[in-house]
């Protein structure tokens, strides 16, 4: 079954879990930190060496235009306006003369070059996904290190694995990416989505399975759609109507639900739901149980909660039954047993809950609990027969199994706190799979027997890292307002708490996402680095469940900004670190975490690190889906009370002339349709001009890229050395010694 997510990818491309075959045995990879300074002896951790020091940024002039907007009676200048038009020939210079600038400066530090090296050894291992049955075939991704994209692999039994599809050989660049396949009930066709320069507009390409050759042309302006097959004569898919304008920043709401026939054009594509009228949403998807029995259409205009339309398809012309449900509940089927639906919900259970009911008695109040609402947040899935569960505690997973009656069979064990995946699979099969990772461990992969509840490891990737060299712990602090938030720190054993330890504290703080333990190489360079990496689980995410989303939304958004601003200060008061070696760093509402946090507290890091950011927030809502995210956000048309409080945080909106912000380097991809490259463009004049402080304010902006999703390894390679090198400079490092242990 596919799952809806309306804002699929919003921390960036998903890591793939991965293993290799033949593994190479690797010696642990060892980075010193030299401080070349007079450090030791001043106490002034800052202090660079004159000849060392990059020579301070000329920035290009940006253009002020005296563009403004009137918002209940308020004039707001908005002087760089002209930086939204993409396609303009005056933002392509701009955009290419803020990278040369940019470029320059990075060039200047001299250990750059061993950091990009250090990182490309250090990706460098083989990896490959969980195994899944589609017909004679059992298929996997396999990456063999520095493939800018995994390859899917498929095996029979006793056979030698081939390649199925290779994104690699779509483009030499790597701006040509797969998102998704999906097979036909039968296995005989498939479909996948391509995407291009990491854009969220997608096609859709239809293959004989078994010859892998292409039945027909792709189909065009998909969009945060799924493919769900019904039989083999065909799935189901969404699509937007193509934008007035530019295709990466006209604004999209009108999602429709086709059903695309095999061997049919697409210009007669059925309409399953949407469209003018009523049923215009701006979010449209649709699931089908395993049995192919029960159709479910999804339909929303935010990121919260869902309207759940289900059909019984063995019924001929069947209504679609409508659930009535709280406004922004989520509802969605898991499962079918005859007569009888599984759904997942948070209707009458913020933490969510499953329950059972009959189409015939779709009324809440007839449902049954097969599992009730617990005081963690609960994900479901199923596999081999069985009902899985995952529950958030403290950030940190728990995996139960049960039976379709509710009946606890056993908590599957894990082997350290950290995060765990669901496991999941077809009722038919015997194995399921399941991921675990955290911080200092990398994704190791575990084939679970549900019926002896033996688990084993089916795959642990051998890296250049050695997690017992490191550690991690779990600290609760305090806000402002007295909660309590929790922080998982992680670093080098032996870790002396003297202040002067260069810190990256990570953040998101919205949208229901949990911000969960798991490991990645740049955590992992940065920690052989000698650095801590700190992650809070700020208000706004989905840690503790509904209640602690709804605290960091609309008018409660500032107590994301304080939860992280705590964070800091409890790591400086703690004498983990100093502000000289602070950095921030965050993607997407993660960059408008960083960006609020920057222009409230300046003096509080020395290093600012906005990802990919919303940072115009009076008009984030003008740009493709960006409306769908008036739930956390509202929007600054919707009243004086509202608009007041999105321009009291606006990063872009709160840069003061003539005051010392911290280094700062903003990094987006020019083909970012998600939250568009506008936000990062416009709050870099502005914090150029702003800017009293020597320290740079600088913008990385990757070229044939998007939100995150897709991107080369070459790609991120290059863009995590160039931050890694600019936040370690600006903290007065300005050598590094790389030792490799042979």
């Amino acid at each position: 079954m596919t799952t809806f997510n309306p804002f699929p990818a919003a921390l960036g491309p998903a890591p793939q879990s991965g293993q290799w075959p033949a593994l190479r045995r690797y010696t642990a990879l060892t980075l010193v930190i030299l401080i070349i300074s007079s450090c030791a002896e001043t106490d002034q951790p800052d202090a660079l060496l004159a000849s060392e020091a990059p020579v301070r940024p000329s920035y290009p002039i940006s253009r002020v235009s005296d563009h403004q907007d009137t918002y209940f009676g308020q004039t707001i200048l908005d002087p760089y306006r002209w930086l939204e038009d993409d396609r303009s020939t005056e933002t392509a210079a701009w955009v290419r003369d803020q990278n040369h600038v940019t470029q320059s400066y990075l060039s200047q530090i001299r250990y750059r070059a061993a950091l990009q090296n250090a990182l490309t050894e250090l990706w460098h291992y083989p990896r490959i996904s969980a195994p899944f049955k589609e017909g004679d075939w059992v298929y996997f991704y396999q990456n063999t290190g520095l493939q800018n994209h995994s390859v899917l692999m498929r095996q029979k039994p006793n056979q030698a694995p081939e390649v199925f599809l290779d994104a690699n050989a779509l483009s030499d660049d790597g701006t040509l990416s797969i998102a998704q396949v999906a097979f036909s009930k039968s296995a005989r066709f498939s479909a996948y989505t391509q995407s291009k320069a990491g854009s969220d507009w997608r096609s859709i390409h239809i293959l004989d399975t078994a010859t892998q050759q292409a039945l027909e042309p792709p189909l065009q302006n998909v969009k945060f759609s799924g493919i769900t097959w019904l039989g083999d004569a065909g799935f189901y898919y969404s699509s937007y109507q193509a934008p007035d304008g530019s295709a990466l920043t006209a604004q999209v709401d009108d999602h429709r639900l086709y059903f695309h026939r095999l061997g049919t054009a697409q210009q007669d594509d059925e309409l399953i739901y949407g469209g003018p009228g009523d049923e215009k949403r701006r979010y449209v998807s649709a699931d089908l149980t395993e049995d192919q029995r029960y159709l479910s259409i999804q339909t929303a205009q935010t990121t919260a909660g869902n309207t759940l339309f289900i059909q019984d398809l063995s019924q001929p012309d069947s209504p679609f039954i409508e659930l009535k449900t709280e406004e922004h509940a989520e509802t969605r089927v898991i499962e079918s047993i005859n007569e009888t639906l599984l759904l997942f919900t948070s209707h009458g259970a913020p933490n969510g809950r499953l329950v059972a009911l009959r189409l015939d008695q779709p009324e809440p109040a007839a449902w049954t609990d097969i599992i009730p609402e617990h005081t963690s947040p609960l994900r479901v899935s199923t596999g081999a027969g069985y009902l899985f569960a995952h529950y958030l505690m403290d950030a940190r997973s728990r995996l139960y199994q049960y039976r379709y009656t509710g009946d606890l069979v056993r908590e599957i064990p894990l082997p350290e706190p950290g995060s765990a995946s669901l496991p999941f699979g077809k009722d038919t099969d015997e194995t399921v799979y399941y991921t675990f990772s955290n911080y200092k461990q990398p994704s190791t992969i575990y084939a679970y027997n549900p019926e002896s509840g033996n688990a084993r490891r089916y795959f642990k990737p051998d890296i250049r890292f050695n997690p017992d060299d490191y550690e991690t712990h779990q600290v609760f602090y305090s806000s402002p307002d007295g909660t309590q938030v929790p922080m998982t720190l992680t670093y080098k054993k032996g870790l002396k708490r003297d202040g002067n330890n260069p810190t990256l504290l990570y953040g998101y703080g919205g949208f229901d996402i949990s911000i969960t333990p798991g490991f990645s190489t740049t955590t992992a360079l940065w920690l052989s680095l000698g650095g801590i990496y700190a992650v809070p689980n700020i208000r706004g995410g989905g840690e503790y469940g509904k209640n602690w989303h709804i605290q960091g939304t609309q008018h409660q958004k500032q107590n994301v900004f304080d939860d992280f601003i705590a964070a800091a200060e409890y790591l400086i008061d703690e004498h983990y670190t100093k502000t000289d070696y602070l950095a921030m760093s965050g993607r997407s509402n993660g960059g408008l975490l960083v960006g609020a946090v920057m222009t409230q507290r300046p003096d509080l890091m020395k290093v600012a690190l906005p990802g990919v950011g919303v940072l115009d927030m009076l008009r984030y809502h003008t740009f493709t889906a960006g409306a769908g995210w008036s739930f956390d956000y509202g929007r600054s048309d919707d009243s004086r009370e509202m608009f007041e409080t999105l321009l009291g945080y606006s990063p872009l909106h709160n840069l003061k002339p003539g005051t010392r912000y911290p280094a700062t380097l903003i990094t987006t991809g020019d083909h970012d349709d998600r939250v568009v490259p506008a936000h990062s463009f416009k709050f870099a004049a502005t914090l150029q001009g702003a800017q009293r402080d020597p320290a740079p304010t600088l913008i990385r902006i990757e070229t044939d890229a998007g939100h995150g999703a897709g991107t080369s390894i070459e790609k991120r390679i290059a863009q995590t050395a160039d931050t890694l090198s600019f936040t370690l400079f600006n903290m007065g490092i300005t050598d590094i010694e790389v030792q490799h242990d042979e």
